[in-house]
């Protein structure tokens, strides 16, 4: 990979003389308070508006105040016609670009749960409302930017966009989509990390450019297509399907095989052509993706699109990605051309990054009311950003990249300091230092031409790559003086904790029991049985087996009381009744009665996604045409569901009937190792899951040794 422009390289725009905003205004009359005349570039979030680096539009705004430009931010705007026309032109007419983004997470996993019921809140509005917010919100607000200023540049962003950019299976509506580009009509869409893009869009435009223009910028597509780049079909990389030989012209019939003279028993020697290969320049080079058509209508073709656009993820080696969309309406076919991800940051430009002057609390408009999300990140610290674990279920990897990128500890440890003195109702305890995984820091491959040249979806599947670094001891090192800031009373480790990579260092499992975990750590196995954590690309059970023994040692060693809370997830791709059943078997073994549990949601773009749609196994190669057995149906989805709460009553009757079906009625009966009893109380049965009544006093995850809550059996009278 060439070096990337320096972050913070650019001559600032001439705006800057207007110094920092307290808060990036979200009406004229805030504009006016700071002397603007008018923004320079208007951002529209499905968020409220926290200016807390945790935020993607406080992160972005910032950064492109630090450039000069005078950013507004449109915060969960009034999106239908009749309003939103006047609420998109409330800050007046953007003078370079609008930026458009649904929020932290995708709009309609925000708004839907994984049975597509309509979920009761929303953590990122205020006092938790719902409905704040529209389905497929990107689409939605870039029309009203439209109708408000069209002559405006448009660009797209954040997770929604980032991971709709090409044609992708939508689990609410059950079918195959257009690119986010196509359905929102935005001029560039920008995904993964986007401050690189954003800050070289951002420049260009103020320089003049046109937006038709900016085609070069990784982590950007378009539609449209670039001059001077060599096409690659992808059928060429991974063949979708199983491939059959060429047929021999020079073979016989049967007939003329059975003559005397024949030669068709004979041994045709092996004949070898060297052929030179031609050199090809990769970064001149696109690969012609099956088209949105082709995807739509062939299981098969979306599977191996899917493959071919995990395979070209790595900033290091990947090309450009082109699909053709057939118009939804009158016009010519379009082209949605994929630029390679954008380039890592660097721990410097990190630190700059979240050391800009964030207020760290909510815009004063939103001071009254509480917001879940703030609340639960307001005293916590990011010390890095991406994961290499690529899980197939997980959009980490595709949204934030595989290659680790961390911050220093003077930043780290400043940070904590302003959290100390500038943030209200801190009592000294810092909820989490962590990212997307808690125990990645600072970790990186060994060699960065293997690392560039790397085209593996995972670092620790199905082992841990031998080029990997995994030294804890930074991490360790970061504890220890976290804990010694003056004021600073309990540091805890709130992210997920990957634990294969963990049970390598002893030493920070033991910081981690004795100093940074509350009574619970949460953490994530998510199934027992090798066939489901094979198709989730996690590692065994007995990695979670081992890290248990460590963390459970080092505990007691310190007088501590205190249990790990595994989450567990039903109805993933590769998940059979089977697996369930052996997994509330282990959960019953173990005394693990888990209160809620999560059923696979096929999000946008994830592997786990195209095995659901399609039935075909995308982290294979497909020329065998791998199938996965896939759980869609609500009533199986259901059952998944209850054999992780087998300690329901409300679930029996259904479990009783699974455990017939599959042959297993000996699990019923009230013995130890029984699973669920041939009795039912008086009242239970017939409320369906989800539909429960309170419980007062129950945890999330009861666990052996702690206060039970059984469902006794009835005394016979």
């Amino acid at each position: 990979m060439s070096a990337p422009r320096g972050l913070f390289s650019y001559r600032p725009y001439w705006a800057q003389r207007f110094g920092i905003a307290p808060f990036l205004p979200t009406t004229r009359a805030e504009m006016d308070e700071l002397g603007w005349e008018s923004c320079d570039i208007i951002l529209v979030t499905g968020d409220a508006y926290i200016d807390h680096p945790s935020f993607g539009m406080a992160l972005i705004g910032r950064l492109l105040e630090a450039h000069g430009f005078r950013v507004g931010i449109l915060d969960q705007p009034p999106w239908q016609p009749e309003r939103g026309a006047l609420a998109f032109r409330a800050l007046g007419r953007p003078n370079l670009m609008w930026g458009v983004t649904a929020g932290n997470m995708d709009s309609m996993v925000n708004r839907y749960t994984s049975d597509r019921r309509i979920r009761r809140d929303d953590a990122y509005s205020p006092d938790g409302a719902a409905g704040l917010r529209p389905d497929r919100a990107v689409a939605v607000y870039a029309a009203r930017c439209r109708e408000a200023f069209g002559d405006v540049p448009l660009v797209i962003g954040g997770i929604e966009a980032s991971l709709r950019r090409i044609a992708h299976y939508d689990y609410w509506s059950d079918k195959v989509r257009r690119s986010m580009l196509i359905e929102s009509g935005a001029d560039l869409l920008v995904y993964g990390n986007a401050e690189r893009a954003i800050v070289e869009i951002a420049h260009r435009l103020a320089a003049g450019a046109a937006i038709g223009e900016i085609r070069d910028v990784r982590g950007t597509a378009f539609v449209g297509l670039r001059p001077g780049f060599s096409e690659i079909d992808s059928t060429a990389i991974d063949a979708p399907g199983r491939v059959e030989p060429l047929p021999d012209p020079y073979a016989m019939s049967e007939e003329r095989a059975a003559a005397p003279c024949s030669t068709a028993s004979a041994p045709v020697p092996e004949r070898l052509v060297a052929l030179r290969p031609r050199k090809v320049d990769r970064a001149l080079q696109a690969i012609r993706m099956p088209s949105f058509e082709q995807v739509a209508a062939d299981p098969a073709l979306y599977a191996h699109a899917s493959r071919i656009l995990h395979l070209e993820s790595n900033p290091g080696n990947a090309r450009a990605l082109v699909q053709r969309h057939g118009a939804a309406g009158p016009g010519a076919p379009r082209d949605v051309w994929i630029n390679p991800p954008p380039l890592p940051l660097t721990t410097d430009e990190m630190d700059a990054l979240y050391e800009l002057p964030y207020a760290r609390i909510p815009h004063p408009r939103h001071r009254a009311a509480k917001i879940p999300a703030y609340e639960m990140i307001k005293f916590s610290v990011t010390i890095l950003r991406g994961c290499f674990g690529g899980c197939s279920f997980c959009s980490i990897t595709e949204h934030e990249g595989r290659i680790i990128q961390s911050r220093s500890e003077r930043s780290i440890l400043a940070e904590i300091e302003r959290i100390r003195d500038h943030t209200p109702g801190f009592h000294g305890i810092i909820s989490d230092l962590g990212g997307p995984t808690a125990n990645m820091y600072r970790m990186a491959c060994a060699s960065r031409e293997i690392e560039a040249a790397c085209r593996k979806p995972s670092c620790v599947y199905p082992e841990i790559c031998d080029n990997l670094g995994t030294d804890h001891s930074p991490l360790v090192a970061l504890y220890r003086k976290a804990r010694a800031v003056s004021g600073v009373k309990r540091v805890f480790v709130a992210s997920g904790v990957r634990y294969d990579l963990a049970v390598r260092s002893p030493e920070w499992i033991r910081e981690l029991a004795q100093h940074h975990t509350g009574g619970y750590l949460k953490i994530a196995p998510e199934h027992t049985e090798d066939g489901p954590l094979a198709h989730m690309m996690k590692p065994g059970i007995g990695a979670y087996d081992r890290f248990k023994e460590l963390f459970d040692r080092y505990s007691r060693d310190a007088g501590k009381e205190q249990y790990l809370i595994p989450y567990f997830i039903a109805a993933h791709p590769g998940t059979t009744d089977d697996d369930m059943l052996a997994l509330a078997l282990w959960l019953k073994r173990n005394g693990f009665r888990p209160d809620q549990v999560q059923a696979f949601l096929p999000s946008p773009m994830a592997s786990a996604t195209a095995m659901y749609h399609t039935g075909w196994n995308p982290l294979r190669s497909l020329k065998a045409r791998q199938r996965v057995h896939v759980v869609r149906g609500l009533a199986q989805r259901r059952l998944h569901k209850a054999f992780l709460r087998y300690h329901d009553p409300n679930n029996w009757p259904m479990l009783r009937e699974a455990l017939r079906r599959m042959g297993r009625a000996d699990l019923i009966g009230s013995g130890k190792h029984q699973l669920v009893p041939s009795w039912q109380p008086a009242g239970t049965g017939e409320q369906r899951e989800g539909r429960r009544g309170p419980r007062p006093g129950v945890s999330l995850t009861q666990h052996t040794g702690l206060p039970p809550m059984p469902h006794r059996k009835p005394r016979k009278r």
